[in-house]
């Protein structure tokens, strides 16, 4: 889940993207004409000081631009979370793919999102886990998953880890993390390393109260600190 991993995650769906721009709803004729090497320069220019209610509205609108932002700024994330549910990578490539075919076909008529990570990532989860039983038949859900689903891998650039800890001490971390069970390991993941507020975390695992998020979270920690003191 390091940089590389991140960037590996970006090249991969830079083909993924030209497919979806050619798929064409309406375009909007109020989308500045920019040329090709400063487009992508330029869409972040535009949208990174607006918040997502507006990225959004404006991706629902027609701009192709908000789509552009949306798509790169969240891709190479849904590819590591997919990745964490399914080790299929092909099935999340594909999953990935149709949810943002599918959110441009709605356009228009999209619901008003306030996080559009937490927005996309519940979509996906929703996706993937519908292909996993197709595969396997209805045991797959939000709360029940595989066992080894959201395996946490200590690195040195996460926020779980405030100094460098020497390979012992890390690799003690690293067990104590993998005893948490797939929900506790899940929300400990949205919230170091994607950076999700409890509110985000109760709606990607779909959760009917933000307190339920805390309280998965507070036992997770919870565990580990009893596992740490051993």
């Amino acid at each position: 889940m390091g940089s590389f991993y991140r960037l590996y995650s970006s090249i991969l769906y830079k083909a993924k993207y030209q497919a979806l721009m050619s798929i064409n709803p309406k375009k909007n004729t109020n989308t500045p004409i920019i040329p090709l090497p400063y487009r992508h320069a330029a869409t972040m220019e535009l949208f990174k000081e607006k918040t997502d209610t507006e990225i959004w509205r404006a991706f629902n609108a027609g701009d192709e631009m908000a789509f552009n932002y949306i798509y790169r700024i969240h891709a190479a994330s849904l590819f590591s979370f997919g990745s964490q549910i399914s080790k299929d990578q092909g099935m999340v490539q594909d999953c990935i793919q149709n949810l943002f075919i599918g959110l441009r076909r709605k356009r228009g008529s999209l619901s008003e999102v306030k996080s559009i990570k937490a927005y996309l990532f519940k979509c996906l989860q929703r996706d993937l886990i519908r292909e996993l039983n197709k595969k396997s038949g209805p045991k797959y859900s939000a709360e029940i998953m595989e066992g080894d689903s959201f395996q946490i891998e200590v690195s040195f650039e996460t926020k779980l880890i405030q100094q460098e800890q020497e390979g012992e001490q890390k690799a003690k971390i690293q067990v104590a993390l993998n005893q948490l069970t797939v929900r506790q390991r899940q929300a400990v993941l949205l919230l170091y390393e994607e950076g999700m507020s409890y509110k985000e975390i109760a709606e990607v695992m779909e959760l009917n109260e933000v307190k339920s998020a805390r309280k998965i979270i507070y036992r997770a920690l919870d565990s580990l600190k009893n596992v740490l003191k051993k």
